[in-house]
């Protein structure tokens, strides 16, 4: 008898802006991002050693399955992330002005 799977045995869907893999922090963008660059699954398991063979294939065959939802949600990932980053740039916090202002003044001195 063939046993069924349903995603929700792999993916934790609890936020509708973030899918992990279930008891991981390992979002399902990480294992696509390998799979994009041509990896195959045995190679993707190689850089998440924590994980199973299975959740790299359901990774792949959720995202071969729902593809368009599966890139708008990588669009809308990659979107949240850049706007962060670009916040941050802006915005930095005290610990890395100081940094910032500690090599800066060590670049000064020229003994």
């Amino acid at each position: 008898m063939v046993e069924t799977i349903a995603l929700t045995d792999y993916f934790d869907f609890s936020n509708p802006n973030i899918i992990r893999v279930k008891g991981h922090r390992i979002g399902i963008e990480h294992i696509l991002d390998y799979y994009f660059a041509g990896y195959q699954p045995d190679e993707i398991l190689n850089e998440f050693p924590g994980l199973e063979l299975k959740v790299i294939y359901a990774a792949i065959t959720c995202y071969l399955v729902n593809q368009q939802a599966i890139d708008t949600y990588l669009a809308n990932r990659r979107q949240r992330s850049d706007q962060a980053y670009a916040e941050w740039v802006a915005k930095p916090s005290p610990v890395i002005e100081r940094l910032r202002a500690f090599r800066e003044k060590q670049a000064s001195y020229h003994p």
